[in-house]
């Protein structure tokens, strides 16, 4: 049996090994990171909360304002509440999306310095 047979293509080792090292290393500086990463996220966390709830509350706000003032067979603020919370879903998932993207090209910011390293 050949040694390319009987321990598989060198090439495909040899990435194998680059892609446990770049997850080790992310790994070790999660550790390193972790307590940033706690006050970030319960930061996040408030950070989504609100962009969600302002806009909800504001919609609510001018809903009952025109209820009052201008009668009609449909709820203004049942729309506006719902309208709200669709605004306020899509700015949450605006700033979810923009910090993954973040973290992401640090993430591959830092595997490329390992690589260089390497």
């Amino acid at each position: 049996m050949s040694d390319n047979r009987r321990f598989g293509d060198r090439s495909a080792r040899n990435a194998f090994s680059r892609e446990v090292g770049l997850k080790e290393g992310r790994k070790l500086r999660a550790r390193h990171v972790k307590a940033r990463n706690v006050w970030f996220g319960l930061g996040m966390f408030g950070l989504i909360g609100w962009s969600v709830s302002v806009p909800t509350l504001v919609g609510i706000a001018v809903g009952i304002w025109i209820d009052q003032h201008f009668s009609s067979h449909y709820s203004w603020t049942l729309m506006l509440l719902f309208t709200g919370l669709l605004i306020g879903c899509l700015n949450a998932w605006h700033w979810i999306a923009k910090e993954q993207r973040e973290i992401r090209k640090e993430q591959e910011s830092q595997d490329l310095e390992n690589n260089d390293h390497a």
